[in-house]
């Protein structure tokens, strides 16, 4: 019997030295979290008299999942969580979970591991706005379609000291105090140039006066868009009423479709300090290529266009569980669920008990090298030990053997 248990204690000890080299092995394994060999005695109960301990026995082999070191490595699809969570990763229909966070793209745009599996997250909408429902996840590439401008925004300051001008004529500079200008966009994204001229009617009364391109656009192409403005050089009313907008008349480009803008003009003042634009925008945009993508703290995946627009392409998220050390290793420093883990709770980083993410960055092994070498020191002392008793129960065997000669 002492051989029996010297060689569990034989078999416990080599159980210990090959999670030991599993953890040294992969110390530099991005998101592999070390593994503990628990041991139990064996004892066998007797009513006959004493027991006595049958040795030792493997009774679980436990993942520590606590975080490891963060290295910055300024790659867009190199992700790092810091807290708790799991990437859920989609492997041919299969929920496989992990917090190797070194993902690329395959050749259709969805964010892969390097074993091919799905990165999954929230999708969008036909308005590209974050829908929570998960699916995989994938980098649109095709051509961001032009926008038509519909609305223009302008923030200005007309000089109340200007003078009063003779009626407007768009060729003659001296019938005009002001003007302001910027690109608006036809429905196939082709650029034109919107002009607003501004004239002095009479105190705090101003005419304004749209063209895109050579071609007027204000409705009254005579008398213009009238603003008026109150005695404390706020905005009174444009054309009578007091939301402060109007809108040009259509204008048709060779080939798109109509254009009709509407101006804002709530923002426009009337102080003595001269003729100033603070803002003016507008909505439309020409079409663009996709130039690079970025992934913000949220897990917002935004797609940066050649145009300057950006627009977001979906969402990842992070997924964690009641029982972490239920889960199951499969390989490929991934796991699976368990009836022991208990089931998945899934939303964006940094939400409930959700960690937080770091694009531009992974996270290391939290193998603890100096640790492992003095864990293994003392498996191995334990290894020799055990021998020792066999060597010496295999001595009292032979003492025995001989007296019976």
């Amino acid at each position: 019997m002492t051989f029996q248990i010297a060689l569990s204690g034989l078999n416990a000890a080599g159980s210990e030295l090959e999670s030991i080299s599993h953890n040294i092995a992969n110390n530099t394994t991005n998101g592999f979290k070390r593994s503990r060999v628990e041991f139990s005695d064996i004892f066998a109960s007797s009513s006959f008299g004493p027991s006595i301990g049958q040795g030792v026995k493997v009774d679980a082999v436990r993942q520590e999942f606590g975080q490891g070191d963060t290295a910055f490595t300024n790659r867009n699809l190199d992700l790092s969580i810091e807290g708790a969570g799991l990437f859920k990763l989609d492997n041919n229909g299969t929920s496989v979970y992990t917090r190797a966070g070194n993902f690329g793209t395959d050749r259709e745009g969805f964010l892969v591991d390097a074993s091919g599996a799905n990165l999954t997250g929230f999708g969008v909408d036909e308005n590209d706005a974050i829908v929570p429902i998960s699916q995989n996840l994938q980098i649109d590439f095709s051509t961001l379609e032009p926008n038509q401008t519909t609305n223009m925004d302008i923030t200005a300051n007309l000089d109340i000291n200007a003078e009063v001008l003779p009626p407007f004529d768009v060729t003659d500079p001296g019938t005009f105090n002001f003007t302001t200008s910027t690109n608006v966009f036809d429905s196939l994204g082709s650029s034109r140039i919107a002009n607003i001229y501004y004239r002095k009617d009479a105190a705090n009364a101003w005419s304004a006066f749209s063209y895109i391109g050579d071609t007027p656009v204000s409705t009254d192409t005579v008398n213009g868009d009238q603003i008026t403005f109150n005695t404390d050089g706020s905005l009174a009313d444009v054309n009578g009423n007091t939301d402060g907008i109007f809108s040009t008349d259509v204008f048709t480009p060779v080939g798109g479709n109509p254009i009709q803008i509407s101006v804002n003009v709530k923002q426009i003042t009337q102080f003595d300090n001269g003729f100033g634009i603070n803002l003016i925008s507008q909505n439309g945009f020409a079409a663009g290529n996709l130039e690079d993508f970025d992934i913000d703290d949220s897990g917002v995946v935004f797609g940066r266009f050649s145009n300057g627009q950006s627009k977001q392409m979906g969402q990842i998220t992070l997924t964690n569980f009641p029982n972490l050390e239920g889960l199951r290793q499969v390989g490929s420093t991934s796991w699976i669920e368990t009836l022991s883990s208990g089931d998945p709770a899934t939303g964006e980083p940094g939400s409930a008990s959700l960690g937080s993410l770091t694009a531009g960055a992974l996270e290391g092994s939290n193998v603890d090298i100096t640790a492992e070498l003095v864990s293994m020191i003392g498996a191995q002392r334990s290894f020799q030990a055990n021998a020792q008793v066999i060597s010496t129960s295999d001595t009292l065997t032979q003492t025995v053997i001989n007296i019976r000669r």
